[in-house]
């Protein structure tokens, strides 16, 4: 790792974990991304995002960043406005991780609500439409908009090379769809360096981006809710395939993976590496499968991995993890399955 000057240079280069083989040749990989600056893989396209506004003339020196975020995008945000002398207002609601808005709030951000203390629904439209507001009436201020700013996909073409380099081809590539630009921007990229995977959208039940009745749900940073507005980010014509993970489901392989492997996951990675396993077999053989973590689980100790407010909301479900234990251990690598013989 070469001497760095800036916490943005530490961007990008995530490890490749090996979590699932089947019998006939089929791997589950995770390109783990919260090996990133702020735990998670949006800070690329918070990134790309200033970088585009800056190219454009759209930010001036000491310019006003305002973005709508449940704090994964925000943390992003924050660390390039620090960096290059922004300020930078993030729009939140109390359904957000608490440690991500404190961790904003630590690195100078401006926190906004939209709603009251006590209320913790997830209130995305109503985020853009104050963020959007707040950016119309002021001279320097920029609302980066991450769900309709091309310049998201484009931060995550980067996650594709770093793919290439690290395996011959990657036939399958699933993951959670919030924005999409992690997806589609990785699977983007992919095409133009001449791999065409099948690309499959994860998304929790009760999102409406890939259709069916909406409603609520506690995974974090993922999906469309009921009210909100697709953004342009979600390019239905990379799309092969939408699949719905419920709460239960997607915490209970987070917690699972974390107890099993050490390796903490956040939620919507639980839900993603959930539809993979369950479906591993059903992949031609010899697939190589790729899933975006796009953050850690340390974020989420006092939710996803604390038994008490899992239990309040009526989330905690051994049966499945014991379920997705089962899986981790048939699809165990050989590697592993020998380091756990030895001792």
């Amino acid at each position: 790792m070469p001497l760095v000057t800036r916490v943005t240079d530490l961007i990008g280069r995530t490890p490749l974990f090996e979590l699932a083989t089947t019998a006939t040749g089929t791997r589950l990989l995770l390109k783990l991304e919260q090996f990133n600056p702020t735990g998670a893989a949006k800070i690329r396209m918070a990134r790309a995002m200033i970088d585009d506004a800056e190219r454009r003339g759209l930010l001036g020196d000491g310019g006003h960043i305002i973005e709508s975020t449940s704090g994964n995008t925000g943390l992003g945000l924050a660390v390039v406005a620090a960096e290059r002398g922004y300020r930078f207002t993030a729009v939140v609601d109390h359904h957000a991780c608490k440690d991500k808005l404190r961790a904003m709030r630590a690195m100078g951000a401006e926190l906004v609500y939209v709603a009251d203390d006590g209320d913790d629904n997830l209130a995305t439209s109503a985020r853009e439409d104050l963020a959007e507001a707040m950016a119309a009436g002021q001279s320097d201020a920029y609302f980066t908009e991450q769900h309709n700013n091309d310049a998201n996909a484009v931060g995550y073409y980067a996650v594709a090379e770093e793919l290439l380099e690290d395996v011959e081809r990657v036939d399958i590539l699933l993951s959670a769809v919030g924005t999409g630009g992690s997806l589609f921007g990785t699977a983007t990229r992919l095409r133009q360096l001449g791999c065409t995977p099948r690309v499959i959208g994860v998304e929790p039940v009760g999102s409406i981006a890939f259709g069916g009745p909406g409603g609520p749900y506690w995974q974090s940073g993922t999906g469309t809710p009921p009210g909100a507005t697709i953004g342009t980010a979600v390019d239905y014509s990379l799309l092969d395939e939408g699949v719905k993970v419920s709460d239960v489901a997607a915490f209970a392989t987070a917690r699972a993976v974390a107890a099993e492997l050490g390796l903490m996951i956040g939620g919507s990675a639980g839900g993603s590496v959930h539809a993979a396993l369950t479906r591993l077999e059903e992949f031609p053989p010899g697939s190589t499968v790729v899933t975006l973590v796009c953050d850690g689980g340390e974020k989420y100790l006092d939710t996803v991995f604390d038994d008490e407010w899992m239990r309040e909301r009526d989330l905690l479900d051994t049966a499945t993890e014991r379920d997705v234990h089962t899986m981790l251990d048939r699809y165990a690598p050989t590697r592993r399955d020998q380091l756990v013989e030895a001792r």
